[in-house]
């Protein structure tokens, strides 16, 4: 069956390229809807979306745009515009796959249409800048898909074309696979890390899963964080167990698995009940194999894997965490409770040696957050490690109760 695929970008700077695009996604079976967002010149060739229409989305006129003076404003009112083209399409179920090609400057306009499209829709970047630092985990949507593109900054040549038939491909095999608006039953979201130091999840899944529920297990390393509240934002999660909050750790202290200032708010603006439990909120995560930052370097830490490295917390640093929580937890619109373990908050804090061992930031962390969150809210300290049988029965007899 025939898929609608929008293909963007500037065809006053990259028309042969995106023509190109457009022609390898139609010679495969599909409607490719090209989208034109130059601001520099007369596109090469006559788009589906001209840059007038974009532009009039953004409630203003390309003469205006271009009269900015200024490329930096101009692709962030095109971009304002494509977003609203775009989501208007898929609210109309016109469009099954996004795919834009580019350099600096097309990537950061595709990047904010991109984040303006809801999860699961087929994503797909095709950049010259693609896994460099400028693209960093704040600037992404949660299931976007990047692809880099050698010998692409000027002109069509075998490289060139050889990445651009792959992203044809991909994009188009995506859209296939892609499926729209389908019923499901209703699905609790974890948050959590690997089950060798939080184990919660192989007692509460299969329990949720036996009273009816579908689980979505989200890995709190940064973009698993962003990925959770973006699945709350789009209506995919009904109930919240936000049990993991090491990103809110590295949000306060510069850790590199951060998932940005605002984590913990989609399920309090949805409405939809959580329950929140203080795990793994006695440590952060580092690069492995770069140094400590200066603010760091006196603290105890353990290099994880390859990737990344331990570094344990402070109790000051669960105490902020705590009135953290609290300030985000007050706005919430919905049914609220927190469980605080007060003894542990991953397995390798467990014994007395550990570094990350740290029986006064519990309840620390308790303090500073019952002293500002408002009453409405229910909170429940448990005498237990986070791994205890305990904490787990905790959590299901506050997901029946509020559920119900």
């Amino acid at each position: 069956m025939s898929k609608t695929i929008v293909v963007i970008g500037t065809l006053d700077t990259r028309g042969n390229e995106i023509k190109y695009l457009r022609d390898r996604i139609t010679e495969g079976g599909h409607q490719a809807r090209v989208m034109d967002v130059g601001v520099l010149g007369e596109a090469s060739f006559k788009p589906a979306i001209t840059r007038d229409e974009v532009a009039r989305a953004a409630e203003t006129t390309i003469g205006d745009i271009i009269a900015l003076g200024h490329e930096g404003r101009a692709l962030s009112a095109m971009a304002q515009g494509a977003s609203a083209i775009v989501g208007d399409l898929y609210k109309k179920d016109k469009v099954d796959g996004v795919i834009a090609a580019g350099g600096s400057m097309g990537t950061y306009l595709a990047l904010e249409v991109m984040k303006a499209l809801p999860l699961g829709l087929p994503k797909l970047i095709v950049s010259t800048i693609a896994f460099s630092p400028l693209v960093g985990p704040d600037t992404v949507c949660a299931d976007l898909s990047m692809m880099l593109w050698p010998a692409g900054l000027y002109g069509l040549n075998t490289i060139s074309k050889g990445v651009l038939s792959s992203a044809a491909g991909s994009i188009s095999g995506a859209a296939e696979a892609f499926i729209k608006k389908k019923k499901r039953r209703k699905t609790v979201g974890i948050t959590s890390l690997g089950t060798s130091q939080l184990r919660y999840v192989e007692t509460l899944k299969p329990a949720l899963e036996g009273r009816g529920y579908e689980v979505a297990v989200f890995h709190t390393v940064g973009m698993g964080g962003m990925a959770f509240e973006q699945a709350i934002t789009d209506g995919l999660i009904d109930v919240a167990l936000d049990l993991s909050l090491v990103e809110l750790v590295d949000h306060l202290r510069g850790g590199v698995t951060t998932s940005g200032k605002y984590r913990l708010e989609a399920a309090g603006k949805k409405g939809i009940p959580q329950i929140v439990g203080a795990g793994a909120i006695g440590h952060l995560f580092w690069f492995s194999g770069k140094p400590l930052p200066p603010e760091l370097q006196d603290r105890k830490h353990h290099r994880h894997n390859q990737l990344l490295t331990i570094v344990a917390g402070k109790t000051e640093d669960k105490k902020e965490v705590g009135a953290l929580v609290a300030e985000k937890l007050n706005k919430a619109k919905g049914p609220t409770a927190v469980v605080i373990p007060l003894i542990g908050w991953i397995e390798g804090d467990r014994h007395p040696k550990s570094p990350f061992h740290d029986p006064e930031g519990g309840r620390a962390f308790s303090q500073a957050l019952k002293s500002k969150l408002k009453p409405e809210v229910k909170v429940i300290e448990v005498d237990a490690h986070i791994n205890d049988p305990l904490f787990s029965e905790t959590i299901l007899r506050l997901f029946d109760e509020i559920v119900a």
